[in-house]
């Protein structure tokens, strides 16, 4: 556990210098650096990224690993749609939508088999995807945004699946169950445009 902290703080670090880096005019790329803080800084995106990790939690191995990386492989998919222009509807509230069915997800404790599960979290990745596509800077490199916001979900992930880790404890449990409460209701909030 100690290895995946550090490593996230090493990667926010150097996220953050080449980010500081790139107002200095010499032309430093800030492709990974927009794509790595695209869905950090969008709470829409946080919640349903971290709630896959926890829901993955609940349902243990191997579970736990293949949600996470469902949701990015599927994630590039509707980004490559979003930057080639393809339209895909609803694409706000199918992410707000991600937020409120993942955390209740959650929040019951539902565990249905590994596959639906994986096409539950590969819908919505498609919708996160395809917004992390079209709000592609054009004067970036697309490989390194995507790669930015393909590490920067992992990492989400990795958050929610070292919430989840708490259910080993019975009120571990109840709270990882309330950390669904709370990304159910900040999906709400998305959804009817409180947020």
């Amino acid at each position: 556990m100690k290895n995946l902290i550090s490593l996230a703080i090493v990667v926010i670090t150097a996220a953050v210098a080449q980010s500081v880096s790139a107002h200095t005019g010499e032309g430093i790329n800030t492709g990974f650096a927009s794509g790595f803080w695209h869905p950090i800084l969008g709470w829409d995106h946080v919640a349903a990224m971290v709630a896959v990790g926890m829901w993955g939690a609940f349902l243990r191995a191997p579970a736990i690993w293949l949600l996470p990386v469902v949701f990015p492989i599927v994630m590039a998919f509707g980004a490559a749609a979003g930057m080639a222009g393809l339209p895909l509807p609803a694409v706000e509230t199918g992410i707000a939508l991600s937020g409120v069915v993942l955390g209740l997800m959650v929040l019951f404790a539902v565990r249905p088999p590994l596959p639906v599960a994986a096409i539950i979290v590969g819908l919505f990745a498609i919708f996160h995807g395809h917004a992390h596509g079209t709000e592609f800077p054009p004067e970036f490199s697309a490989l390194g945004y995507a790669v930015g916001f393909v590490l920067a979900t992992g990492l989400m992930h990795l958050a929610g699946i070292a919430i989840g880790w708490l259910t080993k404890f019975e009120v571990g449990t109840w709270i990882v169950r309330a950390g669904g409460a709370v990304v159910t209701l900040a999906g709400s909030a998305f959804l009817f445009g409180f947020a």
